[in-house]
């Protein structure tokens, strides 16, 4: 059996696995080239930061403006396009472009790389996939060009703007700044507009093709009221908790004017749940601030988005299969619907495996990383909620601590229950055994 024969029979997880790698593999040559470094790096940091990108996390061991070159970052910028939107989303998109017939391995592949339920629509998900994102960076950037073109000149301006703008939008974190957002922390425009578009990119091509579909509330999808209500309850929470936490905290937000702090509040609390820029010093926050953030990081956006995390709706499933228990039912309801066992069981799956990775990551980092627990749980799960916030010590992180946050980003970017699907062997045929009793609790 030929490399072709053996490519064609991998299952879609595994094929998306396969694709990913080589995506992150020859990432990493294009940023080990002389035409993409101003220094030299190490190989294992050219794969630190393809990986980086191509799962949209925004941890970095090297200042991206100081070591890459424009070339460079381009191709970080193409990394981070590619691991955002999707690399069977652009396979896809070609063979719409060419007019090749899509047959039925490539829509469940498609199905597999979205999230999705069912294999109704994927293609037409994928058209406004790429309408909308094209279209909302491409209005990001000019809206960004009209505050940075008159401080930095009309080249630099535009430059920072597109590419703050696909790095917002695909919820990379990725900055030419070695500060991320700091020195705009009071900035409405950079604020509003950076926040806007990975807001809108975290909350999934799949709500955002329902509200186009369907601009009435009602007429919305139960995952698209779920993610919509679930976004502005836990930002407006975030929020407030940070603006009460860091009020009083002269190396976050003590030391700002009140609208600065209302400005750094909201930022921070919107960003922290994947986009990973920011416009404060982490590691200067009280710990209280620093757990809520472990918090919000682990839920992550939306399933079929650009960020990251176990997901928003996954953990509100979790929250209403705890509520339902203790009011004795047996049946999940949310307005006027029911949640299936089978999505509950995978919720759970998906929160438990989570769980289990970032644990054992946080075990082999406290082995032979020299940092306080807080700060390697910080950075464990900013790497597995492919978030890309810091407490400031990814660039010393030991070469077995890169290796293993570079393995939580590939993890938390692929998922767990994918990785776990191209281990899997065909279903045997379903047989029922009797039900016995196991004590719990």
């Amino acid at each position: 059996m030929n490399i072709r024969e053996k490519i064609i029979h991998l299952n879609p997880s595994q094929l998306l696995v396969v694709t990913f790698l080589f995506s992150i593999l020859l990432g990493t040559f294009m940023l080990k080239m002389p035409i993409s470094t101003k220094t030299e790096i190490s190989w294992l940091d050219a794969l630190f930061t393809a990986t980086s990108a191509m799962t949209v996390t925004g941890l970095v061991v090297v200042d991206t403006s100081q070591t890459f070159t424009i070339f460079g970052q381009i191709v970080i910028l193409l990394l981070i396009q590619l691991g955002g939107l999707g690399i069977m989303s652009f396979a896809i998109l070609i063979f719409i472009v060419l007019g090749k017939k899509i047959g039925m391995k490539e829509r469940i592949v498609i199905q597999h790389a979205l999230n999705q339920t069912s294999l109704g629509g994927v293609i037409q998900l994928v058209k406004y996939l790429f309408l909308f994102s094209f279209v909302i960076e491409f209005l990001g950037m000019i809206i960004l060009s009209f505050r940075w073109v008159p401080q930095f000149g009309l080249e630099k301006g535009v430059y920072y703007s597109f590419f703050h703008a696909i790095s917002a939008f695909n919820n990379a974190g990725f900055s030419v700044w070695s500060d991320s957002l700091m020195q705009f922390v009071g900035d409405p425009v950079v604020n509003l507009m950076i926040s806007f578009l990975f807001i809108i990119g975290g909350l999934g091509f799949t709500v955002l093709a329902d509200i186009w579909r369907n601009r009435s509330f009602q007429k919305l999808s139960l995952h698209t009221r779920l993610m919509l209500i679930g976004t502005i309850s836990l930002n407006l929470c975030a929020m407030f908790f940070f603006f009460i936490v860091e009020y009083y905290n002269h190396k976050t937000l003590g030391s700002l004017p009140l609208l600065d702090k209302l400005w750094a509040s909201y930022f921070q609390a919107v960003t922290t749940r994947t986009a990973g820029f920011n416009s404060l010093d982490i590691a200067s926050m009280e710990e209280s601030t620093i757990f809520l953030m472990i918090i919000l990081m682990f839920i992550g956006a939306g399933s079929a988005s650009t960020g990251g995390g176990i997901k928003l709706t996954t953990a509100i499933v979790i929250t209403f299969s705890i509520a339902a228990f203790l009011r004795g039912r047996t049946e999940i309801q949310v307005g006027k619907r029911s949640i299936s066992v089978e999505i509950i069981m995978r919720a759970l799956v998906i929160t438990m495996m989570s769980m289990i990775s970032i644990i054992l990551a946080v075990f082999i980092l406290n082995l032979f990383e020299k940092h306080s627990f807080l700060e390697i749980l910080f950075e464990a799960v900013s790497a597995f909620g492919t978030v890309g916030l810091s407490m400031g010590i990814t660039g010393s992180l030991t070469s077995i601590g890169k290796v293993v946050i570079i393995l939580l980003m590939f993890i938390g970017k692929v998922g767990p229950l994918t990785l776990l699907f191209t281990l899997s062997k065909p279903q045997q045929p379903k047989i029922r055994y009797p039900n016995e009793d196991v004590l719990t609790g």
